[in-house]
């Protein structure tokens, strides 16, 4: 339990450390204590002409082989499209014999369907990458998406093909969702569409409001006024009180002020 540790707490520093120029360094030996590697590291990890590439052949994995991956400054997974994004590979080798780094690939798919392939990835060959058993390594991965894939959230799939006595494997180290982004602009298209949608609905607010307001201050205008005091009577509006007491009394007062 504890090497498993050290292994994942040593694969972590080493993953923040590494150099970005396609060098591996290197990790302390679980047996045999620290693995001189000063001759050998200017020439771990640089692509050769003589590299063998295995294309988009597919293997198994080998017994005793894990990795673990990191995006370095990039927690979120953020890609941009069109640009580089570097991905570093940690693998522990705890077979007995050797294993030789032949290549790092990748694809990206959709999240809802694995079997709907966006792009393949460029693979990135490697020359003299050799891990002896019970050691560690580091392998840097430069990728880029198209700078046509559409901003939004993908699968990417990550595999490191290596050779054990001549015979090659395959390990998957990533198999989760990024972000692609766009390219040189602070806004989406789609957060620009928001932000006018939103700014539309603003305004239609405000027009509307506005026409509220203006009905409810012509409705008050128009409300009749009541007059309090002497006023002169319509006959037209009295012709309910023909007949009624009430009207021969205003009739007889009538005669007597003439």
């Amino acid at each position: 339990m504890a090497s498993i540790n050290s292994f994942w707490i040593l694969s972590l520093a080493l993953l923040f450390l590494a150099s970005p120029l396609l060098q591996v360094a290197m990790c302390q030996s679980d047996s045999d204590g620290a693995v001189d590697a000063t001759d050998e590291a200017s020439d771990i990890g640089i692509v050769g002409d003589d590299a063998q590439d295995y294309g988009g052949e597919t293997f198994t994995s080998a017994p005793g082989i894990e990795t673990i991956s990191v995006f370095p400054k990039n927690s979120a997974r953020l890609v941009t499209a069109g640009e580089d994004t570097e991905l570093l590979v940690g693998v522990k080798n705890n077979g007995e014999s050797s294993l030789n780094v032949v290549a790092i690939r990748a694809s990206v798919h959709l999240p809802f369907d694995h079997r709907m392939l966006v792009q393949n990835l460029t693979a990135q060959i490697f020359n003299n990458g050799s891990v002896p058993s019970s050691a560690q390594a580091t392998f840097p991965y430069l990728f880029a998406v198209s700078k046509f894939l559409q901003p939004g959230t993908f699968d990417l799939v990550g595999s490191i093909v290596y050779e054990i006595e001549d015979n090659p494997y395959q390990t998957t180290f990533f198999n989760g969702t990024i972000e692609v982004v766009e390219a040189g602009g602070f806004l989406s298209i789609e957060s620009v569409f928001l932000v006018t949608l939103g700014a539309a609905l603003l305004v239609l607010l405000g027009l509307w409001i506005h026409g509220q307001i203006q009905n409810l201050s012509k409705k008050t205008k128009r409300a009749p006024k009541v007059e309090v005091g002497t006023r002169s009577i319509d006959a037209s509006t009295d012709e309910w009180l023909q007949g009624t007491a009430y009207a021969q009394s205003l009739s007889s007062k009538s005669k007597k002020k003439k």
